[in-house]
């Protein structure tokens, strides 16, 4: 059975750094692709980053140059490291097993509060 559990989200001011981390059960991902959702209060959820099999990345405009997606293989984990981050950054973030498409079950994601 597919499972993620989010971790490090937290209440930063602008400009802070988030680490946030994503244990994959369920399916190895060095054979498979994971991304990073967020959903905005009051908005649909979108796309934040994707890495593949391969570790190629991609980014949503919005985050290029600030957000790193990265992974540990040996611990299943995804991992999002966020720096200077705005106030638009506040969210929900979720990470899905697939290649910018969620493919599985969402987990309850970690909350992200940039304020000043």
């Amino acid at each position: 059975q597919v499972h993620f559990v989010e971790s490090g989200g937290g209440s930063v001011q602008p400009g802070g750094s988030l680490k946030l981390s994503c244990v994959v059960s369920g399916f190895n991902i060095t054979f498979a692709p994971v991304s990073w959702y967020r959903q905005p209060p009051g908005k649909e959820r979108e796309l934040v980053a994707a890495i593949g099999v391969n570790e190629g990345t991609k980014y949503a405009d919005s985050v290029v140059g600030r957000f790193t997606i990265s992974r540990d293989i040996a611990k299943n984990t995804v991992y999002l490291q966020m720096d200077n981050l705005k106030l638009e950054d506040t969210a929900v973030y979720h990470c899905n097993k697939g290649w910018i498409v969620a493919t599985a079950s969402w987990g309850q994601g970690t909350q992200v509060t940039v304020s000043s």
